[in-house]
């Protein structure tokens, strides 16, 4: 079921070497802080500090009680205090309440703050303001690469989107830059270098400069990964705008996967505890299926259940006909049929995963979502789908899905049309309430939700504004219009890259022939023809009309170094950096190319994403 790689395909790097480097700098962090201490961990943090160093390491560095950094006062009796939290003024604020609380009765601890991964210069303003500057001593926790999985690496920056992208906040580029930094230093230098977009240029730009300022560290290694490629959010929503098919797809925006793991309630546990598991590829059963079209599941895993009942009646009669003694019986139990038993309980749950997800399925009605996205996709009966969101927004179904697929209407038709921009904004207000308003303007402004101008008055306003501003030093200027301005050109780039198949007869899902059966055959993604364009060209020439129609023209890049040291091996793996979140449908069809082609893909994203998430970065109204 799940596609072998080639023989020829090449090793991925052990990336268990960015977890020790985590935990160790933690251990040295909490050692600074010498005896008994409490620790304040803000809830972004809990779940990556889990997966790098769990309670017990924590209690062995005498790291006495946990608090959860919330709107409400901690009453620690301990007589030092370390907070672990992300560089936001909030949670100066908070700190610097606790701390003054205590001045004012007259108490007397130490205080740490660990920001991570990096402390902003705004955060030592906002404790100087609170007159707590000298009291707390700050440091660094550097820790910004997560592995997910054999070849998935999390930043765990879900506000990168948001911060980036609607509100222009350049403040993670750094931390981009470093975390490449740290992967060119254990890994060996990447020869090769494309990327897209104005975040992924100016990250490469900060990554090169800190590459010169270090130069003798990587020169004369070996490359461990031949090519890296950086791409914005934003040269790719309908992506991620986009229902996932794919199981693991399916699982995260049916449970929600968080930091590599998803909790499955009682529905799914067929018990009354819900039950957190590990999603990766350590999960035998789970790495079979993760990257199949749902509709291939069900069937795989009943035949590996009859396939389990048939290994357990064999093995144990055998056994017992040879006459085993209790001591013999015992020891075959705990040793061969450990393995059985550990898949049989994964099967159960993948399989109550299954069920669950389609009832809920069924009760949305799953099918006709799809074609309608579909339709949106093709560009056909678009008066049908337009109906059919208001008829979605007049139910009430759910905000955030009716706000993503009027999203994925405005981006495929390059905008609404004014009035049913209007009638739809107006609908979706009487609907869900007029707290949203500001939602549509922050959709406004990141480009996922436009009204169409009238195109010549457009063009008019940007021939004016390119004959004012010739020197580079005005360039802002022009940055604002573009951005005034984006096109989402969709169709257009569809048809130059061939998204939507054309497909004789029933397009086959259980034998894919590409990646477009991530989206049941309907739709290849964007970013991944992207890659897939420019690896086979080892540049951007001859996709010059498909990066002027993404906005992108001064923003495509490639940095060729090449190297002699690169391997052969080496240059067949890939390294694909999602600025801004990537989804679980992006990296099935990235490891579907993979192995059609005999690369190997690593991911490395600022979070992992899908539409809700997407949507509620966007919203004003906190769920």
């Amino acid at each position: 079921m799940a596609f072998p790689h080639r023989p020829d395909a090449p090793e991925l790097p052990d990336f268990s070497m960015l977890k020790r480097l985590a935990r160790d700098q933690l251990i040295y962090l909490l050692e600074q802080l010498p005896g008994k201490k409490d620790l304040f961990i803000e809830a972004d943090l809990m779940s990556p500090l889990d997966r790098i160093a769990n309670v017990s390491i924590l209690k062995q560095h005498e790291v006495d009680k946990l608090y959860k950094v919330e709107n409400k006062p901690a009453f620690s009796s301990s007589e030092q205090l370390c907070f672990l939290v992300r560089p936001r003024i909030k949670n100066m604020r908070y700190i610097a309440n606790l701390v003054n609380a205590d001045k004012m009765a007259g108490r007397t601890r130490k205080y740490k703050v660990i920001f991570s991964p990096q402390k902003f210069y705004a955060c030592e303003m906002v404790l100087e303001e609170e007159g707590i500057y000298g009291d707390v001593s700050c440091d660094e926790w550097a820790f910004s690469l997560l592995p997910l999985d054999v070849d998935l690496l999390s930043m765990e920056l879900p506000e990168f989107f948001r911060d980036y992208f609607l509100e222009g906040d350049q403040c993670w580029i750094n931390t981009v830059a470093q975390a490449l930094h740290l992967l060119s230093t254990l890994y060996g230098p990447f020869p090769n270098c494309y990327g897209i977009g104005r975040c992924a240029k100016m990250s490469h730009e900060l990554w090169r400069k800190l590459g010169e300022e270090e130069d003798g560290e990587t020169k004369g290694r070996r490359p461990e990964i031949g090519h890296v490629f950086l791409l914005d959010r934003d040269v790719d929503f309908v992506t991620a705008l986009c229902s996932q098919v794919v199981y693991e797809g399916l699982v995260d925006d049916t449970f929600r996967v968080k930091c590599g793991s998803v909790d499955f309630g009682p529905e799914v546990t067929s018990s009354d505890k819900s039950l957190k598991v590990l999603l990766n590829a350590e999960d035998k059963v789970f790495n079979e299926i993760r990257n199949e079209h749902f509709s291939n599941v069900f069937g795989f895993l009943s035949q590996k259940a009859r396939n389990l009942q048939a290994q357990y009646d064999v093995r144990l009669p055998a056994q017992r006909r040879r006459g085993m003694d209790i001591k013999q019986m015992k020891n075959f139990v705990s040793q061969e049929l450990k393995g059985l038993k550990q898949e049989h309980r994964l099967l159960s749950l993948h399989i109550g995963a299954c069920e669950s997800i389609m009832k809920k399925k069924t009760k949305q009605d799953f099918q006709e979502l799809i074609k309608t996205e579909h339709a949106l996709l093709e560009g056909f009966s678009i008066r049908e789908s337009t109906n059919y969101i208001e008829e979605h927004i007049d139910r009430q179904v759910s905000p955030i899905e009716s706000l993503r697929l009027m999203c994925l209407l405005s981006i495929t038709e390059n905008g609404l049309i004014p009035k049913d921009y209007r009638s739809l904004k107006t609908q979706y207000l009487q609907s869900y309430g007029p707290e949203h308003l500001l939602t549509f303007s922050n959709l406004r402004r990141a480009g996922l939700l436009t009204e169409q101008a009238p195109g010549d008055t457009l063009t008019a306003v940007e021939s004016k504004v390119s004959k004012l501003v010739t020197d580079k030093a005005a360039g802002k200027i022009t940055d604002a219009f573009s951005s005034l301005a984006k096109r989402s050109n969709f169709r257009a780039i569809s048809k130059k890259l061939n998204l939507i198949p054309r497909v004789d007869g029933e397009y086959d899902l259980k034998v894919p022939r590409d990646m477009a059966y991530v989206f049941s055959g309907a739709y290849v993604p964007l970013s991944c023809r992207i890659i897939e364009q420019v690896l086979e060209r080892q540049s951007w020439q001859g996709l010059d009309e498909v990066v002027r129609l993404l906005n992108c023209s001064e923003l495509a890049f490639t940095d060729m170094t090449k190297e002699d040291k690169a391997s052969s091996e080496s240059l067949r793996l890939i390294l694909v950096v999602f600025l801004g979140g990537c989804t679980f449908s992006e990296i099935s069809a990235l490891r579907f190319l993979g192995r059609e082609k005999g690369y190997r893909f690593i991911f490395l994203t600022t979070a992992v994403t899908n539409s809700a998430r997407l949507m509620e970065a966007m919203s004003e109204v906190k769920a």
